[in-house]
């Protein structure tokens, strides 16, 4: 039976992150997929980098992934040749009250202001404000971090689903599938939506549903738009994503017709010439999402076995910080932030 130094288990952005920052300290890793790499959660998400958005105990991992953002997709662009289209221009942050604690972080933009940056929008009656926020095509993402991890020698077993931890002697001893088998000292559960189905390690993590509609040959914006229905992401090849919705509906993927035309109707409101554009595609994808709505981060009840999962909304953001910390934690250093509330074990009862 031949051994790894560490299993990971998916291979989205999560997952494979991890893979490469464990491989370029050493250590040799195998992941192992149900399905196809990289063509979950991660696929599906429009990519901002809001690190505004998150709640009070991730926005100091998520400053950090934000700044390491330039230099991670310059690193992966070097290994893999993928552009990751990381946008750097910013975000309009559109909200009802002139009461918003985003206004705190970000510059408050006059109507005519508003107007002179992006001027696709109609007239808005709410408060609108500028964030220096960026957003990254997260399939670009998935492409160049599958290329890094063939270019680092990574393996990566694709279309066998994990059924079973191994243990032997109190601690993780591999994995089996319902091909083979896989041994290693140190397995990481990086399933997203399906890490909580994973027994005798289970933790509350269920899926939440996405939906997104994508136009093309429609206005170009320069700027990700956020209201309080509706996003826009554009894309620098003239794309532009719109969405998206958060329902409990555990792990049906498929699209809704009246609520892709909601989103569209949305979109159009915010932006009247966007009726001119032509629906390219819509999709769902299944976030994971922990009971309190934080990432799951650290080490299990069974020593080697570790959890990187229930990013919910922030998978993309999280990312390299995410693979930081984490190879940080398995290699025995100090890790950048302090894991403590994101442990595995506040679900252990």
């Amino acid at each position: 039976m031949e051994t790894w130094d560490a299993i990971i288990i998916g291979a989205g952005v999560i997952g494979l992150s991890l893979a490469r920052e464990l491989t370029k300290r050493g250590l040799r890793v195998l992941i192992i997929e149900r399905g196809e790499p990289g063509r979950e959660s991660s696929y599906a998400a429009a990519g901002m980098l809001a690190d505004s958005e998150v709640l009070p105990p991730v926005r100091r991992l998520a400053a950090l992934s934000a700044k390491m953002y330039p230099e991670f997709v310059h690193e992966l662009r070097d290994e893999s040749g993928v552009d990751c289209d990381l946008r750097e221009l910013g975000t309009i942050l559109l909200r009802a009250s002139d009461g918003d604690s985003h206004r705190i972080y970000g510059i408050g933009l006059s109507s005519e202001k508003l107007l002179e940056i992006e001027p696709e929008l109609s007239s808005y009656s709410g408060t609108p404000t500028f964030l220096r926020e960026s957003s990254v095509d997260p399939r670009g993402l998935i492409s160049a971090l599958l290329q890094a991890a063939r270019h680092r020698g990574i393996d990566l077993r694709s279309g066998t689903a994990v059924v079973e931890m191994m243990i032997d002697l109190g601690r993780v001893a591999g994995v089996r599938t319902d091909k083979s088998a896989y041994t290693a000292p140190i397995v990481v559960n990086c399933a997203g939506a399906w890490a909580g189905l994973l027994a005798p390690q289970a933790i509350p993590i269920r899926p939440v549903k996405g939906q997104v509609l994508c136009l093309v040959g429609g206005p170009r914006l320069q700027h990700v738009v956020r209201a309080p229905d509706v996003y826009l992401v554009p894309r620098s090849d003239g794309r532009i994503l719109i969405g998206a919705t958060v329902e409990e509906a555990g792990f049906d993927k498929r699209t809704d017709a009246d609520v892709i035309r909601r989103l569209h109707e949305a979109a159009i409101k915010l932006v009247p010439s966007l009726a001119s554009a032509r629906i390219h595609d819509a999709w769902a994808g299944l976030r994971p999402a922990a009971p309190d709505g934080l990432p799951v981060l650290g080490e299990s009840w069974t020593p080697g076995c570790y959890f990187a999962t229930g990013h919910f909304r922030d998978g993309i953001l999280l990312t390299p910080a995410t693979a930081r910390i984490m190879a940080e934690l398995l290699m025995g250093e100090t890790p950048a932030c302090d894991l403590a509330g994101f442990s595995p074990l506040r679900f252990r009862n």
